[in-house]
């Protein structure tokens, strides 16, 4: 982390994603879709993230609001996206997230969402979080928006 400078600082912005893995408790790696995204967090404490996967079809009808049930059914399993507002504890490299509103109503209020900055530079941001619903470990690669 560069010196002298808060963390939060060093945060606030736009990241866009580059990569995640993914591992079990026991360690074994869980594949993981290719996707695009972003993450971004703000000097007044609140966060935008989502990511899509890259083979999510286009719809036939070329009407959003008529898709196929496969179509539908595609585009609800491959976008996760959600917001709200963090706090950041300096001393454990930890944000702690409060989401709002997201792609996927379970995240919404659930306690102990939180993501850990394993590594941060001017151009590039690692991030665990530490504990999926599925019981999975991901490890979250960023580079900063230009």
């Amino acid at each position: 982390m560069a010196q002298g400078k808060a963390l939060r600082d060093q945060l606030v912005g736009t990241w866009i994603y580059v990569s995640r893995t993914g591992k079990r408790e026991d360690g074994s790696a869980v594949p993981r879709p290719s996707a695009q995204g972003a993450v971004t967090y703000t000097a007044d404490g609140r966060f935008h993230f989502i990511t899509v996967r890259t083979e999510v079809p286009k719809y036939a009808s070329g009407d959003p609001a008529r898709p196929s049930p496969e179509e539908a059914m595609a585009v609800a399993s491959g976008v996760v996206a959600y917001t709200g507002t963090y706090t950041l504890d300096e001393s454990t490299k930890t944000a702690h997230l409060n989401i709002e509103t997201s792609s996927v109503p379970n995240f919404v209020g659930a306690p102990n969402q939180r993501r850990i900055v394993t590594s941060i530079t001017d151009e590039e941001l690692k991030l665990t979080n530490p504990r999926t619903p599925a019981g999975v470990t991901l490890e979250l690669v960023f580079k900063r928006a230009k």
